[in-house]
């Protein structure tokens, strides 16, 4: 993260303050990984602010697959958080300051009720500020997110990415837009995909909303 062919200013800052959280998991994917994970993640989700409240990252990196090209990952990256959902939705629902809908220019990745922004690398990524030794998760906070745009923060470390990301490759992701834009389910992987293309991912109706709409009847 700390080499020139990183563009992501918000996490080369994080890497220096030492507001990245880190851990290390087994194969992507697995169920014995997700296990791992899971509480790890909602941990952060709710200390987040004592790490920074600006600039906190939860990094999962991982043992196993290999390099792999990129559509084998994003499928992995979409059975890893769909894996994470089926354990979060009986016990939170969703976060109201995001959509479950991964088609919906306002969905985010949901955790212990906390919305998240997903960034995953990987050793075959064909973008060059994507590609890392190992498969790697990285969780960002949205109400951190926020919070920047607030202060002007977040406006200026978009105009360095972006400029760093055209030194790099010549050009910006084709699936970088703004929260409300497009589906941000779009950039998750690092993929560039079609038009057309359909997210893999299946949000369910936590338990808890299940009980609400019950009651109301």
């Amino acid at each position: 993260m700390d080499s020139d062919s990183f563009a992501c200013v918000a996490g080369k800052t994080a890497l220096l303050r030492s507001t990245i959280v880190h851990h290390h998991f087994g194969e992507l994917a697995t169920a014995q990984t997700t296990e791992a994970l899971y509480p790890l993640l909602v941990d952060f989700a709710r200390n987040k602010d004592e790490v920074d409240p600006l600039l906190a990252s939860f990094a999962a990196t991982f043992d196993a697959p290999g390099p792999v090209d990129e559509g084998e990952f994003e499928r992995l990256l979409w059975d890893q958080l769909q894996a994470l959902h089926d354990i979060d939705v009986t016990r939170y629902p969703w976060s109201p300051l995001v959509d479950p809908d991964p088609s919906s220019p306002r969905f985010g990745f949901s955790v212990g009720e906390h919305p998240f922004f997903v960034v995953g690398l990987h050793p075959g990524a064909s973008r060059v500020s994507r590609r890392f030794p190992l498969p790697t998760l990285v969780f960002n906070s949205h109400v951190q997110f926020e919070r920047l745009k607030a202060n002007g923060g977040y406006q200026r470390i978009q105009r360095e990415v972006r400029r760093r990301e055209i030194a790099l490759q010549g050009a910006i992701n084709p699936n970088l837009a703004d929260f409300g834009e497009d589906s941000e389910a779009r950039q998750y992987s690092g993929m560039a995909v079609a038009d057309a293309w359909v997210c893999p991912f299946d949000p369910k109706v936590s338990t808890s909303e299940e009980s609400e709409e019950g009651g109301t009847q």
